[in-house]
């Protein structure tokens, strides 16, 4: 079965490195992924929205899921499945990016990425239009670059959109109260 996997992930690689890639391409996925790093990003995100005294639930649950990601993703997931990355089984794709050294499943830049998007959306409505994109150009910059196979980011937006909705039925139960609204005099 995995060899069957591999040969469809190869297949979709190749196809966009035949087909898609270019030189502008390359700069901007190369920055794009960057925003990906460790979750910087979101990362950010969740600072400013814990700076913000009605957003601090939402930037309280971002940060907890990132931390979920974390745990979940790289130091769980990539550490029992151990799969190779595709730039380490094929090197004569030249990479625009250094070498990535920790293992390909999940991919960690889209699952902290749709978890982040998940979060945002469920509870702020109008994060949707800069969140979902953000986290859909991450997630495909991982397949251009060539450094994760399509099922490693497949995998990495399902547990991430996971990670997110549970995170939204429990928003509730965690620790931060609402902030009530100011009444109208």
């Amino acid at each position: 079965m995995t060899e069957w996997l591999n040969g469809i992930d190869f297949s979709i690689l190749y196809w966009i490195q035949d087909r898609i890639r270019c030189d502008f391409l390359d700069g901007f996925f190369g920055v794009v992924t960057r925003l990906g790093d460790f979750g910087a990003i979101w990362i950010l995100a969740a600072l400013l929205l814990l700076l913000s005294r009605r957003k601090r639930r939402t930037g309280f649950l971002l940060a907890i899921g990132l931390v979920a990601c974390l745990l979940v993703g790289n130091l769980l997931l990539k550490n029992l499945v151990a799969r190779p990355r595709p730039c380490w089984l094929d090197p004569s794709v030249s990479l625009v990016i250094p070498m990535p050294t920790d293992w390909s499943f999940p991919s960690g830049h889209t699952l902290s990425s749709v978890v982040a998007a998940t979060v945002l959306t469920g509870c702020e409505r109008r994060m949707a239009f800069l969140a979902i994109p953000t986290a859909a150009l991450i997630a495909f910059s991982r397949l251009y670059l060539f450094v994760h196979f399509p099922s490693d980011v497949l995998a990495g937006a399902l547990i991430g959109f996971l990670i997110g909705l549970l995170l939204l039925r429990l928003k509730k139960h965690i620790l931060l109260p609402d902030v009530p609204e100011k009444r109208k005099k």
